[in-house]
């Protein structure tokens, strides 16, 4: 175990015993708080240097924005946690070639967003933002946690004519359930991070809707969906995957892939070819596997890793 992370679960669970409220406080801060702040990549400045830039500010943070080409035809790429929105670089060349443009960003606490810390209300904020400036989006395409807060925000007004998920997390409690695991918490500081989770994040949800969930936004969501998932995700399981693609029935298919775990499935060949036909040719693209629609067995339809 990390020694940071020892002595953090070491603290809130002793904390707890003496006050669960102070010590849910702590836990609430650190589950909206990245360990680490990704980088920008050697492989990844030419690109960014030629992106117009632009800020989205939000709770007093601010998002920045990259924009390449007109704004005309516009295609979102969302990230995911501790990543940053060049993590999609090898997905522009071929999305501006097809004649879009392609807006992305790096969330607050991430990459070159100001901030310590963002949440899915601020994912939901920049996303509204983005979409009141460039209208519909012709596609969507989200990486991991940035599935879950793409579709906080399209359920919620957001619109785009196709969506594209990438190791993606269908359900907030699977983060919940991750953090708590991961940092080993006790029971109580678990029930105390939900209470605060309800009342800051999801005050006067539904019952059975706090926390969100993909499967919450069927009914406002039209667009097709591709799902793409790497059976050997040990960050993001691809069952997590699966619940997205069942959640959406005929309207989703699902191909996964082997050996590329939750980040390296964003640079591997197959999967961009497989999105950028997705994106410019629907649920018929030539290019993308025969499965059925919905949850698809490993073997049917699997994308083998690049060597």
């Amino acid at each position: 175990m990390d020694p940071t992370e020892a002595v953090v679960r070491t603290t809130l669970n002793t904390v707890s015993r003496v006050s669960v409220r102070l010590a849910g406080a702590g836990a609430y801060t650190l589950f909206h708080m990245p360990s680490a702040r990704s980088k920008m990549r050697p492989s990844e400045r030419d690109l960014l240097a030629a992106a117009h830039l632009g800020r989205v500010r939000v709770n007093g943070k601010s998002a920045t924005t990259y924009r390449w080409g007109s704004g005309e035809r516009p295609v979102l790429l969302v990230h995911g946690w501790q990543s940053r929105g060049s993590r999609f670089a090898d997905f522009v060349p071929g999305l501006l070639d097809r004649g879009y443009s392609v807006v992305t960003f790096d969330a607050p606490g991430h990459g070159d967003g100001t901030g310590r810390s963002t949440t899915i209300l601020e994912y939901r904020s920049i996303l509204a933002e983005l979409h009141d400036q460039y209208g519909t989006f012709e596609a969507l395409v989200a990486h991991s946690l940035g599935a879950l807060g793409s579709f906080y925000a399209l359920n919620e007004g957001v619109k785009a004519d196709r969506i594209v998920v990438i190791s993606g997390v269908c359900d907030f409690d699977y983060l919940v359930d991750e953090f708590v695991s991961e940092l080993k918490l006790r029971p109580s500081l678990k029930d105390e991070l939900l209470v605060r989770i309800e009342k800051k994040l999801f005050p006067g949800a539904p019952a059975g809707r706090m926390p969100f969930s993909v499967s919450h936004a069927t009914g406002a969501v039209t667009a097709p969906i591709l799902v793409v998932h790497d059976e050997d995700d040990s960050r993001i399981g691809v069952g997590q995957g699966r619940g997205i693609a069942a959640a959406f029935g005929d309207q989703a298919r699902m191909i996964t892939t082997r050996g590329l775990g939750h980040r390296r499935i964003l640079g591997a060949p197959e999967v961009v070819r497989a999105v950028l036909d997705f994106v410019e040719h629907g649920p018929d693209a030539a290019g993308l596997p025969e499965v059925e629609s919905g949850v698809v067995p490993a073997e049917t339809g699997a994308i083998p890793a690049a060597d």
